[in-house]
């Protein structure tokens, strides 16, 4: 059996748009075995996304491994056995697919490889995903800087102090094709340059646990205004998280969750950002999680 465990993540993290990312203490496990005839698939979910995730062949982990080992050359002589024990919500801007994506790329290396290289995985990943920020602190942990380079990727882990999180996820489709839709070709100069001095101010309000620093650097431009309209009640959880004692907010990823960075009450905070979606009408769930910094774990045996 070939096991592989994989963090959420959470992405942007404000301005820092498709470059920055953190690994969250929530994980999916996905466990496969090769048994019966060739060409025979069972695919088990359970926990989150257990009543909407496909369990045939469109599943996103079985059709990661099988392009993966079409690549590799590798020809499977034995059926799939998959089974997905999911702690991370669905379509929640906490990195879900990517932790199907990074499942079965890992299962596809430790096939036809008998090892895992997490920074060959890491590229391969990108490719597919077109970008890094979620993927990269899935298969890393921690905090991270990553951009397409060549093919490839540049990444690096930026050590961070540990902070609690709460995540507040509401219940919304709002797909990520969706949330890149709604983005404008082109941002005006102010806005970029607002929030290239944010980004950077929040990745160092990360490394030396910064609090104050933290709470005003965190600010968008790029993407946040474009997609909380789309997002019922997400403008007020924002604000009744803040108002709740979070020191900074913004979206999780392209959204619909939201995150919130505080060093006390993360209960009432969650409870303040859920009450704000019943308002708009939508039923919401929170999380209060704390930041890690282990990546993917793959065991084979």
């Amino acid at each position: 059996m070939i096991r592989v465990r994989v963090p959420a993540t959470s992405a942007n993290l404000g301005p820092g748009f498709d470059c920055m990312g953190l690994a969250l203490d929530l994980w999916n496990t996905f466990d496969l075995e090769l048994s019966g005839p060739p060409g025979e698939l069972t695919i088990d979910v359970q926990g989150e996304g257990a009543d909407s995730l496909p369990t045939d062949r469109s599943n996103c982990v079985y059709q990661t491994l099988v392009q993966a080992l079409e690549q590799e050359r590798y020809e499977l002589r034995h059926g799939v056995c998959i089974r997905c024990d999911n702690e991370v919500p669905c379509i929640s801007g906490l990195g879900s697919s990517s932790t199907a994506i990074v499942a079965g790329l890992a299962f596809a290396h430790a096939l036809s490889r008998g090892a895992v290289n997490l920074e060959s995985l890491l590229n391969e990943a990108v490719a597919i995903e077109g970008h890094g920020d979620n993927v990269g602190p899935a298969i890393m942990g921690g905090l991270m800087l990553i951009m397409p380079y060549n093919g490839g990727a540049i990444v690096r882990s930026v050590p961070f102090v540990p902070i609690t999180v709460t995540v507040c996820v509401p219940d919304f489709v709002f797909l990520t094709t969706e949330a890149r839709a709604c983005l404008p070709e082109s941002v005006p100069r102010t806005d970029a340059v607002f929030n290239l001095g944010r980004a950077m101010f929040v990745l160092q309000a990360l490394r030396d646990g910064d609090d104050e620093l933290l709470q005003k650097a965190m600010a968008d431009r790029i993407h946040e205004q474009y997609r909380l309209p789309r997002i019922p009640g997400a403008v007020q959880a924002m604000d009744a998280a803040k108002k709740a004692g979070a020191l900074a907010v913004c979206l999780s990823g392209a959204g619909p969750g939201i995150i919130a960075f505080a060093s006390e009450k993360h209960n009432g905070i969650g409870h303040a950002m859920i009450r704000a979606f019943e308002d708009a009408g939508l039923r919401a769930r929170h999380w209060v999680l704390t930041t890690t910094a282990q990546g993917t774990c793959v065991s084979i045996g």
